[in-house]
């Protein structure tokens, strides 16, 4: 598990680097959103150290499940859409859709270990349908310049996403829940 902390580590570091150049023109009241998935590794991150140390951050673990998911699919789905429209994404797309789509999975993967609670999934729930206001409302989502032309279709993709994946949340929730009663 330290291994794979430690790759978490390495990519969410690199993830906020790669934002960087978007970083430098967003408005800093919106910054903490901007990083979509570097902030969702960074949540799973947290979530392994916790483990490793016999813990359970239970926020950080439904930030992780809602977040890592959402985002990790959220760029597979992009990127091939990316591919469909321009017939190409070059290695660097495909990097984005394997080390995303590993994301997605690792928060599959590690559903056994998370002890969240309803009023996690709750506050994680806000905490993403707010960032998808900021990314949509407030037009600071990642830039796909060959898909901006359906800003308001992706839009409205990533809300269900959103829903979705807090959906999955709860199912783990009561699935842990119904197991122990």
């Amino acid at each position: 598990m330290w291994l794979l902390f430690y790759v978490n580590l390495i990519g969410t570091i690199y993830g906020y680097y790669w934002y960087n150049g978007q970083l430098s023109v967003t408005e800093t009241k919106f910054l903490i959103f901007v990083p979509d998935s570097p902030t969702a590794s960074l949540f799973f991150t947290l979530a392994l150290l916790g483990w490793l140390m016999n813990k359970n951050w239970k926020l950080i673990e439904a930030l992780a499940l809602i977040t890592l998911v959402k985002y990790g699919l959220w760029a597979v789905v992009m990127n091939l859409w990316t591919l469909v429209e321009t017939g190409d994404i070059g290695w660097m797309g495909w990097m984005l859709v394997g080390s995303h789509f590993a994301m997605a999975l690792q928060a599959i993967l590690y559903i056994p270990f998370y002890r969240f609670k309803f009023v996690h999934i709750v506050i994680a729930a806000i905490w993403t349908l707010h960032n998808d206001v900021i990314d949509y409302v407030f037009g600071q989502m990642p830039t796909y310049r060959s898909l901006s032309e359906y800003a308001s279709n992706i839009g409205y993709f990533t809300f269900w996403l959103s829903i979705a994946c807090i959906l999955l949340s709860y199912v783990v929730y009561q699935k842990r829940t119904n197991r122990i009663s």
